[in-house]
């Protein structure tokens, strides 16, 4: 499916990134669409299922459909082939953040640019915490 793709620079370890990306309990942190998760596992991996409640209050069903540890993860959400999330290592403490977008729903990447800033936010933050 073709796709487009919206991007941040972080400086932050590419881990750290992959660990946001991951754990469900922080996606209502960075996901501008999302108000609340609900998953039987912390972080997702091949397979993961839940549901996302979004910001008008809908429950949503999520399945992973697409998980490389470390690099990228593709999610269905009701059943709709919906975003990927992809991290490039760009050194030991700097990474790239990609949001794969289907061109079916080319609006969204403003929503993913939104997202991948909110990301960055955090996870500087959260260096200069350290």
């Amino acid at each position: 499916m073709p796709r487009m793709e919206t991007s941040v620079e972080i400086l932050a370890t590419p881990s750290a990134a992959w660990k946001l990306l991951t754990d469900t309990t922080r996606w209502g942190q960075w996901g501008p669409s999302v108000v609340s998760v609900e998953c039987a596992e912390r972080y997702i991996g091949p397979g993961s299922t839940g549901r996302v409640q979004t910001v008008i209050g809908l429950w949503l069903p999520f399945r992973i459909t697409e998980f490389c540890a470390d690099k990228r993860w593709c999610w269905d959400v009701a059943g709709i082939p919906a975003t990927g999330h992809r991290v490039e290592a760009l050194g030991p403490d700097r990474c790239r953040v990609v949001f794969e977008v289907p061109l079916l729903a080319s609006p969204y990447t403003a929503v993913c640019q939104l997202a991948a800033q909110r990301i960055r936010r955090i996870l500087e933050e959260e260096q200069q915490r350290q």
